[in-house]
């Protein structure tokens, strides 16, 4: 149980101070990608031979950034930029930024204006992403982000490196559905702030090293005994899910997450990029399998049903949704989930989240009243 502990605390540390990892990287002269949420196509990065790195905010006021933000803009892009324009993210060789929501495209044109020392590269997907002529445009996009990645690592990025870094981003997928079937079987063994934690450093380590921190994590967590929980058992969902408030919250009152359908969690590797002859085009494929996110177009709202699949086979007792605050995607999910829910017989409760809010008392009453109406 010590190794286990051992093995948490590490990767809750690394999650917890990203700026250190980032200046590791730096410190070993490696050069290093900015990666905005959501679904970059980190794989091109690691191709090229740089490192990708995730850029997911941080809790603080912003201030710098809110003359370039509406005050109703998520703060996950307030506080992203914020670090950008107090140089946090100095030494970045690029950044990587997705236009899968309002606030992401005009996150281009800001961090342009910005932070002029850190280039943007735009990542544009098709949000009609399962037609021939979807696939076709957001291949062409990654040939082209290919390029630009090759001028700024000073290398040739071929084909047969792109289909090398597919394998090896399948095989952490692989290694994190491990831990996420051993975290299931045993609910109540890891905190929620625990679980977070190996999702959340996924996006400041060495694809590698993260893997195999996965696999070994598993190991002793399969070493410990499947036992009966008595506590709260849920399923999340949300854009994300890993606000130290809200985790200290569901940790005082005992709750296990046995599973979730979180974008920056689960929902990056439930799916593998197929493998094709053409590595782009099986990119491109991924996008079109991932379901259960609210920046994918899903006219069918195929999440609610998803989530409601989840919540029964997972045995959990209901379903948190969080909401991360001024996300229209996930605002605009909400009504027509807690009504499938509700008509499934599911309990549930949404709460909202912000990186800017240091005060989460009505969070703390209302969680609290929802897992004693669970006993």
């Amino acid at each position: 149980m010590d190794n286990l502990r051992e093995k948490l605390a590490a990767l809750q540390a690394i999650a917890g101070n990203p700026a250190a990892q980032l200046e590791k990287f730096l410190s070993e002269g490696r050069k290093v990608v900015g990666c905005m949420p959501y679904f970059c196509p980190e794989e091109l990065v690691y191709a090229s031979g740089m490192v990708p790195f995730g850029l997911t905010g941080e809790e603080m006021q912003a201030s710098e950034a809110k003359r370039y933000w509406p005050a109703f803009i998520c703060s996950v892009m307030q506080t992203v930029l914020e670090l950008g324009l107090r140089g946090r993210y100095d030494g970045l060789a690029a950044v990587m930024i997705p236009t899968l929501c309002d606030a992401l495209k005009g996150m281009d044109g800001n961090w342009r204006r910005g932070v002029k020392k850190i280039p943007a590269i735009p990542v544009v997907q098709a949000q009609n992403r399962k037609t021939e002529a979807g696939l076709e445009f957001t291949a062409s996009q990654y040939r082209k982000i290919r390029s630009r990645l090759a001028e700024l690592a000073g290398r040739e990025v071929t084909d047969a490196a792109v289909a090398g870094a597919v394998s090896v981003y399948n095989d952490r997928r692989a290694a994190m559905r491990g831990f996420m079937a051993a975290s299931a079987a045993r609910p109540g063994l890891l905190k929620p702030s625990q679980r977070s934690a190996v999702f959340k450093s996924a996006f400041f380590m060495d694809v590698n090293e993260h893997a195999a921190a996965l696999r070994e994590l598993t190991a002793l967590m399969e070493e410990q005994p499947a036992a009966e929980y008595r506590g709260p058992k849920l399923v999340t969902s949300g854009i994300m899910a890993d606000n130290s408030g809200l985790l200290g919250i569901l940790d005082d009152c005992g709750v296990a997450v046995v599973d979730d359908e979180v974008t920056n969690e689960s929902l990056r590797y439930r799916t593998d990029i197929p493998v094709t002859e053409d590595p782009f085009k099986g990119m491109a494929l991924l996008l079109g399998e991932i379901e259960g996110c609210s920046v994918l177009y899903d006219p069918g709202k195929n999440r609610g049903r998803m989530l409601i699949d989840l919540a029964k086979k997972s045995g959990a007792d209901g379903v948190l949704l969080v909401q991360t605050k001024f996300c229209d995607p996930e605002e605009y999910d909400y009504v027509p989930l807690r009504r499938m829910l509700e008509e499934a017989g599911i309990r549930n409760l949404m709460v909202e989240i912000d990186l800017q809010t240091t005060e989460n008392e009505q969070t703390r009453t209302a969680v609290e009243a929802f897992c004693e109406s669970l006993r």
